[in-house]
């Protein structure tokens, strides 16, 4: 019996020397795939219009582990930004065209550096927490911070980024020229943007599983 209570606090030691976030006894899987998504805005009652890349290489740091930091952190993305979808043909080609294409490289690049989840959280509720990505689009790195909500085999994350930031402003000014009528004189330099997965947990109940 003692033999068997050192044992259990042997375990709980190494569980917790892994962080606050390391999962009990759960092995969690993602995909090789990532959908990244965004959503601009325009005129000035501040219409939102979504979009997708459609060419995404998502590079994971790993495809199991036990918690989304083993999972997450040090992952990379590169997204062409010549392949996109809004549902709409004429305004994908003209984001290509004004937006996209008149910026100094035809990609932009993401790495997960940090990840965190939320110190509270309610027995079969989503899970939820924060991560860091630095993002480099137009010659610039930003470090941006996202929230994160997964529930039911799903991780999605979203944030904000101002395109002021990585010195988008001429890029800003073309698309808005391009499409001044329908945006009625404005675009504006915010832009919500977002991706998703699915991780799969398994060896234990998804609704127990950590970040």
């Amino acid at each position: 019996m003692k033999r068997t209570l050192i044992s259990l606090l042997a375990f709980a030691s190494l569980t917790y020397a892994a962080g606050p976030d390391a999962s009990t006894g759960c092995v969690l899987v993602q995909p090789k795939e990532l959908n990244v998504t965004w959503k601009a805005y325009k005129t000035p009652e501040k219409i939102g219009v979504g979009g997708q890349f459609t060419a995404v290489k998502y590079i994971p740091a790993s495809l199991e582990g036990k918690n989304f930091r083993e999972l997450f952190v040090g992952s990379k993305v590169n997204i062409d930004t010549q392949k996109i979808t809004t549902g709409n043909p004429g305004r994908d080609e003209k984001l290509v065209k004004f937006f996209f294409g008149t910026m100094s490289t035809n990609t932009i690049e993401a790495k997960i550096v940090d990840i965190k989840r939320s110190d509270k959280h309610e027995k079969g509720k989503p899970r939820t927490g924060s991560l860091s990505v630095e993002v480099t689009m137009n010659g610039k790195t930003r470090t941006v911070p996202m929230k994160y909500i997964y529930n039911k085999g799903k991780f999605d994350a979203t944030g904000t980024i101002d395109l002021v930031d990585f010195a988008a402003g001429e890029s800003l000014a073309s698309i808005n020229k391009a499409c001044f009528d329908l945006h009625k004189g404005k675009t504006w330099s915010d832009v919500t943007i977002g991706f998703s997965t699915t991780v799969e947990a398994t060896l234990c109940n998804t609704n127990i599983a950590k970040k």
